[in-house]
């Protein structure tokens, strides 16, 4: 977040995709923090929402603040564990829909840009070939409007910023985005990216199941 970030989560019920005795799968509104923030006025947060009607909700990854879509939380320890071997084994596939600035060459694409901290800047990411951890990123254009792109983003990794400094890199920042857009790019009244879907072995039954929430812009 930036230094002038001034937090005001959305007074939205709960929006439930799924559940069982073992995982929740809800569908994050743009705007509320996924965990609890470290500074003053930052407590409301999803997980602290999804706790107060489910007792036994546990964390299991995170989106940006400004991100919206799908999240799965794990209902019992085991589950929870099996969860983030699936996101850390890169087993769980994720699909975003973005709307980025400009007219994007091509119609598909890899993306293959280490990403690291830009420590002056924080929170800030950036491209660092020298100290960056590895990060990929699948890319489709999915539909074309004059001004913008809409694209589906689908990382093989899960870097911080991932999707956003890697959209900046291709020279199509994400609309919206309240850290690497500028100019017109940055008037959006939201991150224009959503996260639509996401599939993993379930951690009951060993089946693989999808689950998708519409992107609401």
């Amino acid at each position: 977040m930036i230094p002038d970030f001034i937090y005001d989560p959305p007074d939205v019920p709960l929006s439930i995709l799924y559940e069982d005795r073992q995982i929740l799968v809800v569908d994050k509104p743009a705007g509320l923090l996924s965990v609890p923030g470290k500074l003053e006025g930052r407590a409301d947060c999803l997980v602290s929402r999804l706790q107060a009607a489910y007792w036994d909700a546990l964390l299991v990854h995170r989106l940006d603040c400004d991100t919206s879509g799908v999240m799965i939380f794990a209902r019992t320890k085991a589950a929870q564990g099996f969860l983030g071997q699936e996101f850390e084994k890169r087993r769980a596939k994720k699909a975003y829909i973005a709307r980025v600035y400009g007219q994007v060459a091509g119609d598909h694409g890899h993306i293959d840009l280490p990403l690291g901290a830009d420590w002056p800047n924080r929170p800030r990411q950036m491209v660092s070939h020298d100290h960056g951890r590895p990060a990929q990123t699948d890319w489709q254009v999915v539909g074309r409007s004059p001004d913008e792109t809409r694209m589906r983003l689908s990382p093989l990794t899960g870097r911080s910023h991932q999707l956003r400094v890697h959209m900046l890199e291709l020279g199509h920042p994400i609309l919206g985005d309240p850290i690497y857009a500028t100019g017109p790019a940055r008037e959006a009244p939201r991150l224009m990216l959503h996260a639509a879907t996401l599939g993993l072995h379930h951690p009951e039954s060993g089946e693989w199941v999808t689950f998708a929430a519409p992107e609401p812009f």
